[in-house]
């Protein structure tokens, strides 16, 4: 969906049921049938008062008995033939809006994502994506099948007198009126109510997110307020919603009746001066009291049919926030990669006026093993995050063996580079689902491989279950050292050829440091390493290290090299553990 380009939620929709034609059609063809059905029941007073009642005539009482069963058995029967086909073709247009929903949102670019609050864009899956269910399989029927029934009993109701049929039209274009400023009413506070649930979801999802902070911080009652405060909000928005759909409800109804009595005023006369059978004025009544439960609905499911389209309208904003640009050359070429990476006059910012990275040029050569420091906010972890594409230059460019690595097909370039982060986050699932993720049909034998390179091998075996034991979404019933491990299995598996260690080691234990570390010297051997380092001695045998500050590099050498030399590096290496060797 092309960006900036505005859709209504009426066309949003009618994108995704093109290809259910059919099955809307059968439901269409079937309302029709039911609706019709549901008009005649009150034309059958007619007959009873005038033909029944008035003239006594037996066979035409045992006519009108026989009808009404029969009319209300097609009616059954046409009704979940309906329901039937407007479900099935209903879910499937859901179902296709929450896939596609859901590979956008990841497929949406690391800037946007870390932008949004993580509770929000999952109510757009979860939320929105319900309320067009309703909407699809059951508002948007309902609301046909009550449309269809008030014309067809308008129509019966001009076709037994045309002149009291004009005093309800009278009625009607205030109806209309009153009708079309509704649904602008109501399309407003849908919006405000999708906007309040999502932001209860996203508090919510916050909270449970970061639930060790908030025990360790003793702040349960604080995020309590905060739901509370969301949800106050919400109530708000639906109040305002339910009080303009009840007053609108109301009014009309109060209109309906009055035009009630206008009939029976008028009507009565007729009778009277013989212009009107009984039969007739009583079918006639009849149909405008029935009439008025379809308007009721109508009213309803306006209301329903407005929040429907607000969420169509957030879901369609969503489709069009710009992806990743996946366009390359063919695959095959990347994986004739050998890793050698060049920065070339590289700039980079998140925002305007705010430079992250300026004018970086740097070239590691394959095989290189090439570690980054500097303080807080320089830009290391950014300049790591453009190998893999997470971001863009803002200028410059990036080579891999001398191709511009917007060339490479961005999957094909991915799987080439092995990422190790300072959270490892682990899938719900086993150790070896997690070790070969993303992986189909991999032998057993490289995942054990994998393992043993990361130096887990035995502790997995030790497991119960071994590699098939589950650990637990995010991996929380394994320790910091062994999801750490894990993480270094499933990033060699593939045995890429870059080899990205964003602060591996910064969130353990000097015990555990040392572990992991000999499981991250193992991986790195024979591939071109980046290594992003807080610590300091866990670099001190890389080939070259290169001193980040405010965006450029100030300092690069060996660590001893660069111990010896005073600038940053060295007065780093006093203050972690104060001394110069």
């Amino acid at each position: 969906m092309e960006e900036n380009k505005k859709i209504s939620p009426g066309r949003f929709l009618f994108n995704y049921t093109r290809k259910y034609f059919g099955k809307l059609f059968l439901a269409i063809v079937f309302m029709l049938a039911s609706s019709g059905l549901n008009v005649l029941p009150p034309y059958l007073f007619k007959s009873i008062v005038d033909d029944v009642l008035i003239s006594k005539n037996i066979l035409m009482l045992n006519i009108i008995c026989v009808s009404v069963v029969v009319i209300f058995g097609l009616k059954a029967i046409t009704t979940y033939f309906q329901r039937y086909f407007m479900n099935e073709a209903g879910q499937s247009v859901v179902m296709d809006i929450r896939i596609d929903l859901y590979d956008h949102m990841q497929r949406m670019s690391l800037k946007k994502i870390y932008a949004s609050r993580i509770g929000e864009l999952m109510s757009r899956i979860t939320g929105d994506a319900a309320i067009l269910q309703n909407i699809v399989t059951g508002t948007f029927i309902d609301l046909m099948f009550n449309l269809v029934t008030f014309l067809g009993m308008f129509a019966f109701i001009l076709y037994i007198n045309w002149k009291l049929t004009c005093l309800i039209i009278l009625v009607l274009p205030v109806v209309a009126f009153l009708l079309s400023f509704a649904a602008k009413k109501l399309r407003r506070a849908g919006h405000n109510v999708q906007e309040h649930l999502a932001d209860i979801t996203a508090t919510a999802q916050e909270a449970f997110s970061a639930i060790r902070v908030v025990r360790s911080f003793a702040t349960e009652d604080e995020e309590l307020e905060r739901f509370t405060k969301a949800n106050q909000e919400n109530y708000s928005a639906l109040l305002q919603a339910v009080s303009v759909q009840g007053i609108l409800a109301g009014v009309i109804e109060v209109f309906l009746i009055l035009a009630l009595a206008v009939v029976f005023w008028f009507g009565g006369q007729s009778v009277i001066n013989g212009t009107l059978t009984p039969g007739e004025l009583i079918s006639f009544t009849g149909y405008i009291a029935f009439m008025v439960q379809p308007i009721r609905s109508i009213m309803n499911q306006m209301g329903v049919l407005q929040t429907g389209m607000a969420s169509a309208e957030r879901i369609a904003d969503m489709l069009k926030i710009p992806v990743e640009d996946s366009d390359s050359r063919p695959s095959s070429e990347i994986k004739k990669i050998s890793g050698n990476i060049k920065f070339d006059h590289v700039y980079f910012k998140y925002e305007e006026g705010q430079e992250v990275l300026k004018d970086i040029n740097l070239e590691i050569k394959a095989g290189e093993k090439v570690a980054v420091v500097g303080p807080t906010g320089s830009g290391k972890s950014t300049l790591a995050d453009l190998i893999p594409r997470f971001y863009e230059p803002a200028a410059g460019r990036i080579l891999i063996d001398n191709h511009d690595i917007r060339e490479f097909n961005l999957k094909d370039l991915r799987r080439q580079i092995g990422i190790v982060p300072q959270e490892c986050i682990l899938m719900k699932g086993s150790v070896a689902f997690n070790i070969a993720y993303g992986l189909k049909d991999i032998e057993p034998e490289k995942i054990i491989a994998a393992a043993e390179i990361a130096e887990i091998r035995e502790f997995i075996e030790s497991l119960p279950d071994k590699y098939e034991t589950e650990i637990g979404e995010r991996g929380v019933t394994l320790s910091g050292g062994q999801r750490q491990r894990i993480a270094i299995a499933r990033a060699v598996i593939r045995d890429p050829r870059i080899l990205i260690l964003d602060e591996a080691t910064s969130s353990l234990d000097t015990a555990v440091e040392r572990q992991v570390q000999l499981a991250l010297d193992r991986a790195m051997k024979g591939r071109t390493s980046l290594i992003i380092a807080h610590r300091l001695s866990t670099i001190r045998e890389a080939d070259r290290i290169l001193v980040l500050r405010d965006g450029k590099f100030i300092q690069a050498g060996t660590h001893d090299e660069l111990i010896k030399t005073p600038g940053l590096y060295s007065d780093l290496w006093r203050m972690q553990y104060g001394e110069n060797s």
